[in-house]
C-alpha cells in the first residue's frame, strides 16, 4: 500500500489551481472589458468625450468622421472644462489634438475601445489616423 505525503498532495492541490489562474485571470479582464463598455454611454457610429473619468459627466458626441472645432458644440468645451474619458463606436481610430484644426496631436484611440485620459487638456480637434 502507497502512502502519500501531505506534502505531495499540497504540491499537486497547488499546481491544479495555478493552472486554473490564468483562465481565472483572462476571465476577470474580460468583465473588466465588458463592463467599461457599458459604463460608457456612446451611441454605434459616434466619437464620444465627457467631463468626467469613466464616460461621467458631461457627454459630447459626434457622428462626423472629423471636427475641426469641437467648441463650436460641445459645453464643457466652452466652459474651459478638460476632457477626463473617451469612447470611440466609430469604425475606425481616432486621433485627437489639444487645438482646433488638427494641431498638437495628443492621443488615439482605437474603433470600439476608450477611456480615461490623463485629464489635464482639452480635445479641440479630431479626425481619423
Amino acid at each position: 500500500m502507497h502512502r502519500i505525503s501531505a506534502l505531495t498532495v499540497t504540491s499537486i492541490a497547488l499546481a491544479l489551481g495555478l493552472g486554473a489562474g490564468p483562465v481565472a485571470a483572462a476571465s476577470a479582464e474580460n468583465a473588466a472589458v465588458g463592463s467599461a463598455r457599458a459604463s460608457y454611454s456612446c451611441s454605434p457610429g459616434y466619437f464620444c468625450i465627457y467631463s468626467d473619468w469613466n464616460g461621467g459627466g458631461t457627454r459630447c458626441q459626434w457622428s462626423d468622421k472629423q471636427r475641426a472645432n469641437t467648441a463650436d458644440d460641445c459645453s464643457f468645451i466652452q466652459r474651459g472644462q478638460n476632457v477626463r474619458s473617451v469612447w470611440n463606436a466609430t469604425g475606425h481610430r481616432v486621433q485627437y489634438y489639444t487645438k482646433t484644426n488638427y494641431n498638437s496631436r495628443v492621443g488615439s484611440t482605437a474603433a470600439g475601445n476608450g477611456g480615461n485620459l490623463q485629464g489635464d487638456y482639452q480635445i479641440r480637434s479630431f479626425k481619423p489616423q
